[in-house]
């Protein structure tokens, strides 16, 4: 086994009636985890539904309970946001963070676009470009570059300055991921210097078998890659290890699981998504299936997925089994045993 570095992604979920319960315990799950060892946290970011809509917002709270853990946004739709704005954002994570910041983002239209119209528009959508241009304008944003000719200065109480974006901060640029799922998305990141992220969806392509498409997808990403710096790949699966976990939680755990195995059997929809099966069992059953895992062997750096809607004591047990029963048998090792 070759991981070298493990993170997990959260949902950030929360009951309608007590959103700032529900966010303060992802806040803590990113301490517990910090604690644990994980090398990082991600954030989902998700719209219209009851989680993480802004990962940026998110994050800067994060990065003021947490010290080394990296914190990652799973993924940042561009669809739903100006490239200039979201830059100021991140750059203003990635300064109080310390640099710790890994900005995850995907492009295209937003889903909602349609349902939310005037809401999120302010003309007709069919004239914005929503391609993958738009990430790299995000980029182009975040080099802080001076805008304007020399002789533009913009006037402010602590002296006329040149235009640029603020803050700036150093590296960012190099720790964008994309968030791949189908061969010409890999292609792109490669070629853009975009690390990527790949989970247990994707696009089937050229075959119904999920692993042949990961597999060509990330061959894609490797043989396209241009950027001076490493590329980077975080492999993420839905993992539940039941060894700690209460009778009713395993219950819940093994329900979920048999809920969502039927997409898991053949393409679903006009895009031929793929699902991979979620883990759920004992850490001696998850190292075995793992070990199975064709892509494993191919990256260092693994997520744990984690499931919606379960309490901070579920999730704080699943980080637990992972590190102390599951992580160590994949190669990664605790950063105290490895000084």
């Amino acid at each position: 086994m070759t991981i070298r570095h493990i993170s997990f992604l959260t949902p950030g979920n929360f009951p309608d009636d007590a959103p700032r319960e529900g966010l303060e315990k992802s806040l803590r799950l990113f301490e517990a985890g910090e604690r644990l060892g994980f090398d990082g946290g991600w954030v989902r970011s998700r719209h219209l539904e009851r989680g993480v809509a802004s990962a940026a917002t998110f994050l800067a709270a994060a990065s003021q309970r947490t010290k080394q853990i990296e914190l990652g946004s799973g993924v940042i739709q561009l669809g739903y946001e100006n490239p200039f704005r979201l830059a100021e954002d991140l750059a203003t994570v990635d300064v109080l963070s310390g640099g710790r910041l890994q900005a995850g983002i995907s492009a295209g239209p937003p889903g909602h676009g349609p349902l939310l119209g005037e809401r999120l528009f302010d003309f007709d959508p069919s004239g914005i470009d929503f391609s993958h241009a738009r990430a790299l304008r995000l980029r182009d944003n975040l080099k802080g570059e001076i805008f304007g000719p020399e002789d533009v200065l913009v006037p402010s109480p602590a002296g006329n300055q040149r235009p640029r974006l603020h803050p700036v901060s150093p590296g960012l640029t190099e720790r964008l991921w994309y968030g791949g799922g189908s061969l010409r998305s890999a292609e792109w990141a490669g070629r853009n210097g975009f690390h990527i992220l790949i989970g247990n969806v994707c696009q089937g392509e050229e075959t119904d078998d999920f692993f042949v498409a990961q597999k060509a997808q990330l061959d894609r990403f490797h043989a396209h890659w241009s950027a001076p710096y490493a590329p980077r790949v975080a492999l993420g699966r839905v993992v539940v290890p039941l060894d700690s976990a209460s009778p009713r939680s395993r219950e819940k755990h093994l329900t979920f699981a048999a809920g969502r195995n039927d997409r898991t059997l053949e393409p679903q929809g006009d895009r031929r998504i793929l699902f991979s099966r979620d883990l759920v069992g004992s850490s001696d059953q998850i190292v075995e299936w793992l070990a199975k895992d064709p892509i494993l062997p191919d990256v260092s750096e693994f997520r744990l997925e984690l499931p919606y809607d379960l309490d901070l004591e579920d999730y704080e047990q699943i980080l637990g089994d992972f590190v102390g029963k599951i992580a160590p048998r994949l190669g990664w090792k605790h950063a105290l045993s490895a000084a």
